[in-house]
């Protein structure tokens, strides 16, 4: 019953902002490291950002450093990555995924970045 649940994407102009959310719940979401991706139609899947469990360490893509945070919050079993100077190529589905084997994946929030 492992379950992620992303929200927080939206249409947003060049330059702007969003939060994504991913709930987590059925597994100990503490002792895991988790992990942003996206994927634009007809591209490769992407991994965005990485943080480990206890927020002790993160890495991102060189696309998106600077301007991208990855974060959670374990008390609330929730990962945030908060999306700012947003830019066209930022347009695409993302997902929150779980660093373990098996992992898992959400059904993804969209992100449409367009004037």
């Amino acid at each position: 019953q492992v379950q992620l649940v992303e929200s927080g994407g939206g249409l947003v102009q060049p330059g702007g902002s969003l939060r994504l959310s991913c709930a987590a719940s059925g597994f100990p979401f503490s002792f895991y490291g988790m992990r942003w991706y996206r994927q634009a139609p007809g591209k490769e899947r992407e991994l965005v950002a990485t943080i480990t469990s206890t927020s002790s360490s993160t890495n991102y893509a060189d696309s998106v450093k600077g301007r991208f945070t990855i974060s959670r919050d374990n008390a609330k079993n929730t990962l945030y990555l908060q999306m700012n100077s947003l830019k066209p190529e930022d347009s695409a589905m993302y997902y929150c995924n779980v660093v373990a084997t098996p992992t898992f994946w959400g059904q993804g929030t969209q992100v449409t970045v367009s004037s």
